[in-house]
């Protein structure tokens, strides 16, 4: 935005005179006390009335000099003193508009020749009229008949809480904030490099938060994808169906942190409080602890029922191990360049780090374990790998969500499904908002035969983290398939790039008969998995043998990739022979999916006892040996 030319003249706004020249600003003919960042911004706003001026151009122009992140809470203190001096407010402004995260407006009536006339609601108020105080000695005589005596009311009036009477009034000044979402902190260090360092410190206060008692907490996943969103905070509050939105900055300097955060009533979009916080590197969980529970009293005002205990004292961090480990989860999470393997190797690679500078940091144990997770495929040694990670992540902190939750999962590779539904309890109960222990409890409960109990984790999953799904397989093992095929399809659109949610489409597909699908999304899936000749392959299966073909073609490639240790998926054979109605190779693969199910853990999750390709095996004596085998009841 261009600058404007400098106010001279005085202009009136409301019973407000602001004159550029003695830089006063009078109500009434009233000297108003007003400090000159608030007076400049004041100004600036009046030098284009009805027009956004942006918050660069009012840093640009009030604050030269300082860093950007002392200009984020510069600006609202600022705004803030404006405010109370106009008698203004953020939630219902009549002279300064928010717009978030692009800048302020001025939206009162001016007049450039100093005098405006006055709005109805800012006439100058009067000496009330002898009507007015009839009906208020009225009003006093009918409260003080009702309850008996004026000192009675007086004594009841004292314990009534401030919402009832705001509900007496028709007004709720006082938005309650019962779920909670945190939006990706803006990277403001002069390094673009140290985008891994505020997605940390992102994840991290999204960790703190989701351990406030009752409080609502949008999973990572679902959060993660408005970084540098142009969205509305009302859109994604909207969208995430969430009261409060937590928005702020990093900027590392050196061994210093500091963070900038601030909570909005998201619907509203009204500001309800800000703050700085800067630390030394090593203490940057102390500091994450500080904002934390700030947050969580903000909240508890607003909301009586949240509770909150103290969070641990966190012991200092060797800058190295804290770079290390932030690197680690930044891979990890796939926000790097590498394809294929390659992120979830360099994860590994930057958690080993940390844990041979640091071998008593739990939070790398559990990025470790979690990439052997990933990397899991054609090799025995991934599992044992990831089992001693988990259970040091839960020796050294036992009150993690997160360890718990990683161990449940080696539980799980292990086919104990006991011990896996106890371990992802265990991490719901130290953070129900743990919307990945949500998910795999679900499935274990499946697994197990108790459908209804695990439909609804599934839907308390999805309330988490709404962004990413968590319904789709749940329906498919229902039979559902129609709303997991419209489920996966938006998946596909939007992003195309999701190799399981193709083949997870395939085999939705094959259920409802449309083979021809089943080749074409079997085909996608092989493609983004490395294998570009395995879609031609089916595809001309089909064309010449429909059906049956292209699922002697699927028992092919997947035989081959089993010969060849680049994939094993045995379960997925013994569900190719199921519908063939080759019974004794599809035991013979699900009897090697038992034996060998540590060398599968990235095979598609497959509910022996609800999955409609064993429909054709399930009477047979052998399922039921079978799934006694596996320690699953009949």
């Amino acid at each position: 935005m261009k600058d404007a030319q400098p106010l001279r003249a005085p202009i009136c706004f409301g019973v407000f005179e602001l004159d550029p020249e003695s830089g006063e600003l009078r109500k009434q003919g009233l000297k108003v006390r007003l400090q000159e960042q608030p007076f400049q911004i004041l100004q600036i706003l009046l030098e284009h009335p009805g027009k956004v001026v942006t918050r660069e151009e009012l840093q640009r122009r009030v604050w030269p000099a300082d860093t950007f992140v002392d200009f984020d809470q510069g600006l609202y203190n600022a705004t803030k003193k404006l405010r109370e001096a106009l008698g203004d407010s953020a939630d219902s402004p009549r002279y300064v508009e928010t717009l978030s995260r692009r800048g302020y407006r001025f939206i009162g009536t001016v007049n450039g020749n100093g005098s405006a006339a006055l709005p109805a609601a800012e006439v100058p108020p009067k000496s009330p009229t002898a009507e007015t105080r009839a009906s208020r000695r009225r009003l006093q005589l009918g409260i003080a008949l009702g309850l008996g005596a004026a000192a009675l009311i007086g004594a009841v009036l004292s314990v009534i809480p401030a919402k009832v009477w705001q509900r007496l009034a028709g007004k709720n000044t006082v938005p309650q904030i019962r779920s909670l979402a945190v939006l990706p902190l803006q990277n403001l260090s002069a390094d673009p490099a140290q985008e891994y360092f505020s997605d940390g410190m992102t994840d991290a206060l999204i960790t703190d938060l989701a351990q406030i008692g009752s409080l609502k907490v949008i999973s990572r996943t679902s959060s993660m994808q408005y970084k540098q969103t142009k969205k509305s905070l009302p859109e994604i509050a909207r969208e995430l169906n969430v009261d409060g939105i937590v928005e702020g900055t990093v900027q590392r300097s050196g061994d210093r942190v500091r963070i900038t955060a601030q909570l909005i009533h998201g619907p509203s979009d009204k500001h309800l409080w800000a703050s700085s916080y800067e630390r030394d590197t090593r203490d940057i969980f102390a500091l994450e602890r500080d904002l934390t529970e700030e947050i969580a009293h903000q909240v508890q005002t607003r909301l009586s029922t949240v509770k909150q205990g103290p969070l641990p004292h966190p012991r200092p961090i060797d800058p190295k191990v804290l770079d290390a480990y932030v690197q680690g989860n930044y891979h990890l999470n796939g926000r790097g360049r590498g394809a294929g393997d390659e992120e979830p190797k360099k994860a590994r690679a930057y958690f080993q780090q940390a844990i041979d500078a640091d071998p008593n940091f739990a939070p790398a144990y559990i990025g470790l374990a979690a990439t052997h997770t990933v990397l899991s495929q054609g090799s025995s040694d991934d599992l044992p790998l990831m089992r001693r990670a988990a259970e040091k992540a839960v020796a050294l902190e036992p009150t993690s969500s997160d360890a718990w939750c990683i161990l449940a999962e080696t539980k799980w590779a292990d086919w104990d499904w006991h011990g896996a539904e106890e371990g992802y309890r265990r991490a719901l109960a130290l953070n129900p908002n743990n919307a990945t222990a949500h998910d795999v409890l679900g499935s274990t409960l499946d697994v197990t035969g108790r459908l209804d109990e695990g439909w609804k984790e599934a839907e308390v999953a999805q309330e988490l983290d709404p962004n990413h799904d968590h319904l789709a397989d749940a329906l498919y093992q229902r039979g559902q398939f129609d709303r997991a095929i419209e489920i996966r399809q938006r998946i596909a659109l939007r992003d195309p790039g999701d190799g399981y949610n193709h083949y997870a489409l395939a085999m939705n597909y094959a259920q409802k008969g449309m083979y021809k699908e089943f080749a074409e999304q079997l085909g996608t899936s092989a493609t983004l998995s490395g294998i570009p000749d395995a879609a031609s392959r089916f595809k001309r299966a089909y064309d010449k043998s429909g059906s049956q073909g292209v699922l002697r073609q699927w028992t092919k490639e997947l035989e081959r990739l089993a010969a060849t240790k680049q994939l094993y998926f045995p379960g997925a054979l013994a569900q190719a022979y199921a519908a063939l109605g080759d019974k004794d190779r599809a035991f013979y693969w699900l009897e090697e999916y038992r034996q060998h199910h540590d060398l599968a853990l990235a095979d598609p999750t497959i509910d022996f006892k609800t999955d409609p390709w064993f429909a054709s095996i399930r009477s047979d004596p052998r399922f039921s040996d079978f799934l006694r085998r596996a320690g699953l009841p009949p």
